[in-house]
C-alpha cells in the first residue's frame, strides 16, 4: 500500500499511465482517478512523470481536455522562472539536438529588452540568437517553438517552404503559433475602462 494520502481506503482510484503529448517536459503523465474527488482536478510533477488527480465520474474526453490544460498551466508556472542566457543556451542546443539532429549551433542565445514588435531574431553570419523578454512568463511550449523558429534560420534563411518543412518536426507548431497570435490580438482589444460599481 502507499503512502501517498490519496490512496487511502475507502477511495477507490484507477491510475493510468500514458506517454505525454507532443512537447510537454515530462516523460509520462500519470492519471488518478479518486471517488472522493468531486469537482477539482490538481496536478504536480513527480520526478520525471506529471501526476494529474481528476474525480473517477469524468468520461476519458474529460479526462484528456483536463491533463491539457493542466500540462500547460504547470509549464506556465515553471516558464514564470525567468531562464538566464545560460539556460537557454543550454535549452536551444536540446532543442536543435532533438529536432534538428544538432545540426542548429547558436554562437549566443539571449534575452534582449529592445524587441517589442516581434518575439525574436536571428542573425545567422554571427550565430546569434535574441528572445524578446515578452516571452518570460509564457508556456514552455510557445518559448520553444521561438527558439527552434530561430534556430531553423541558422539552416534556411527566410520564411520558404523548407523552412516551415523544418518546423513541422515540432509537434506543437500551429498551437504555440496561435498562442502567439492570441496575445497580439488581445494587445490590439481597445482597453474599455471598468464602469463603476463592478
Amino acid at each position: 500500500m502507499s503512502a501517498d494520502p490519496l490512496h487511502r481506503a475507502g477511495a477507490p482510484q484507477r491510475s493510468t499511465t500514458s506517454p505525454p503529448p507532443g512537447g510537454s517536459r515530462a516523460s509520462a503523465v500519470e492519471v488518478r482517478r479518486s471517488a472522493r474527488r468531486r469537482r477539482t482536478v490538481s496536478a504536480y510533477r513527480e520526478g520525471d512523470r506529471t501526476v494529474v488527480l481528476i474525480p473517477a465520474r469524468m468520461s476519458e474526453a474529460e479526462e484528456q481536455r483536463w491533463v491539457r490544460v493542466m500540462l500547460d498551466k504547470l509549464a506556465a508556472q515553471e516558464s514564470k522562472r525567468v531562464l538566464g542566457d545560460a539556460e537557454l543556451t543550454e535549452r536551444a542546443q536540446r532543442l536543435s539536438d532533438q529536432y534538428f539532429d544538432g545540426r542548429a549551433r547558436p554562437a549566443s542565445v539571449r534575452w534582449v529588452t529592445n524587441q517589442n514588435t516581434r518575439w525574436g531574431s536571428c542573425t545567422p553570419a554571427e550565430g546569434s540568437i535574441r528572445l524578446s523578454h515578452r516571452l518570460q512568463g509564457m508556456p514552455e511550449y510557445v518559448v520553444d517553438y521561438v527558439l527552434l523558429h530561430e534556430l531553423a534560420h541558422l539552416l534556411v534563411p527566410g520564411h520558404g517552404p523548407g523552412f516551415w518543412q523544418l518546423l513541422e518536426a515540432y509537434p506543437r507548431t500551429e498551437r504555440a503559433r496561435g498562442y502567439l497570435e492570441g496575445v497580439v490580438a488581445a494587445e490590439r482589444l481597445p482597453h474599455v475602462p471598468a464602469a463603476r460599481g463592478e
